[in-house]
Parts: C-alpha cells; structure tokens; sequence
C-alpha cells in the first residue's frame, strides 16, 4: 500500500523571508543567522520569486561597487514552483528532482502563503518515513 503524506506534514512554515529591496549583504546574513538556503521573497502577502544561496553566490563575485546596486528584486527568481499543502510528498520529491530544484512553495487551498519545502525537508521526510516503516526482511 503507497504511504500518501501530504508535503505539509514536513513543510517549514512560515519560513524566514526577505523583501525586493534587501541588498546583497543583507540577504547573506539573513541566510547565514537562520541557516537557511533559499528565502522565498515577498511583496505584502504575496511571494515574488525565491532566492537561493546559489543566485547569492553568482553575483557575489562583482565588484563591491557593482554588489553595492543590486537588490533582491534583481536576482530573485520568479514564477517559483509552488504546491497546495495537500499534494502527496512524493510528487512534491518527483517535481523537484524532475525540474533540478532545491525548494517549492507551498500554498493553502485559497492559494495563500503557507510555507516552504526544501532539499532538507525532504531529506527529513524521508528519514522519518523510513524509520517508521517496517523492514520487509
């Protein structure tokens, strides 16, 4: 019998965000204080797009002089994935693994903001899914 585990079961709710104007230094210390690696970035209720450590990385290479003129609105990707809170957990991995990305967002049925899920949610899910099972040896 399949295990159906919605993804809000290990979804991290309302998860560290950022807004369009936080600078790039900003941005690396907010990711480096919570330990997190992608920031779902918000406008009022609404998410924009999603940073990643990764899109940090990219332009952390400019001069300081260049770092200085960008913006979280300038690097957040937009359009992110997203999944209602009751899509089963598997398909939230299999989208994930298909598209190469490390986090979606997770919505409620009325479309509003819930949370994140991660590489690392997964990873957890996973783990504790595992553990609870039975071995079949």
């Amino acid at each position: 019998m399949p295990l159906r585990v919605p993804v809000e079961e290990y979804t991290t709710p309302n998860p560290v965000t950022a807004t369009e104007d936080l600078s790039i230094e900003e941005l690396r210390q907010c990711m480096d204080a919570h330990g997190v690696r992608h920031l779902p970035v918000m406008r009022g209720d609404a998410v924009v797009g999603v940073i990643s450590e990764r899109d940090l990385r990219l332009v952390e290479g400019l001069s300081r002089e260049h770092r200085f003129q960008v913006q979280a609105r300038d690097l957040l990707r937009t359009d992110p994935v997203s999944v209602r809170a009751d899509t089963p957990l598997d398909d939230v991995a299999y989208v994930m693994s298909d598209r190469k990305i490390g986090s979606v967002i997770v919505t409620e049925a009325d479309g509003s903001f819930l949370g994140i899920f991660t590489v690392t949610d997964a990873l957890n899910a996973l783990i504790e899914v595992s553990r609870a099972r039975p071995s079949s040896r």
